[in-house]
């Protein structure tokens, strides 16, 4: 942050995304995430749990960068901080081993799955998933070799400075290198995607007038204002 003396025109805060593909998500990669839906996983029309990732995507007009206001719909009283590491693909990834899963990852980044909460999950709707400016991004991209050991990195989440949520990717369902090899087997990521790893249970809420700050040790910290949405 800049001294209090630097003139207004120098102080550059808002930052634009680092997002040059597809952004997706990952859900239930989290063991708690799961088992918050207890038995409903065994009705219809799911009858039994995932089996394979279930994803959902971040399209662009959710995108923004560090220090960009994240806009609250005036349909709605609170969003869901979602603190998670996004996987920056630096090739294309098909099919790709879990062996050889961190060849094709550029490096990380650090994501904010903004979202309004909802009881839909395996079918992530758009109107609560996919709002302007549902998808704080950055604030820059460490490389791969940067972060020896991704797997064990620890995620924060604060308001108005405060730690709400602290967790740790040693928790994954399936690791970076398995998740990378389970979503490549369906489909192909294009260097320039990110792929978040997945959002913990126990989700901090936010509302305007707070300041959102999440964090990937070793990767970075996103800040973001929460306002009310200009209708206008």
């Amino acid at each position: 942050m800049p001294p209090s003396n630097t003139p207004p025109s120098s102080q550059n805060r808002v930052r634009l995304p680092p997002v040059a593909g597809a952004v997706y998500g990952t859900l239930f990669n989290f063991p708690g995430t799961l088992a918050a839906l207890g038995a409903a996983v065994h009705d219809k029309p799911y009858v039994a749990p995932p089996k394979a990732p279930v994803l959902y995507i971040k399209p662009a007009n959710t995108w923004i960068g560090a220090g960009m206001p994240i806009p609250l719909p005036a349909d709605a009283e609170v969003v869901q901080v979602g603190v998670t590491l996004g996987l920056v693909i630096g090739r294309q990834a098909c099919r790709v081993t879990a062996a050889k899963a961190f060849d094709h990852i550029a490096g990380y980044t650090v994501v904010n799955d903004i979202t309004i909460p909802h009881d839909s999950f395996y079918r992530p709707p758009l109107r609560y998933n996919c709002r302007d400016g549902f998808c704080p991004v950055g604030p820059s991209i460490v490389l791969r070799d940067r972060v020896p050991n991704p797997g064990a990195l620890r995620l924060r989440a604060f308001i108005n400075g405060e730690l709400r949520q602290e967790t740790t990717l040693a928790e994954l369902v399936r690791p970076i290198p398995q998740l990378l090899a389970d979503v490549t087997e369906f489909m192909t990521l294009m260097e320039g995607d990110i792929l978040m790893v997945g959002v913990p249970e126990r989700t901090t809420l936010a509302r305007v007038g707070d300041l959102v700050a999440v964090e990937v040790e070793g990767v970075g910290r996103l800040e973001n204002p929460v306002i009310a949405e200009d209708r206008s």
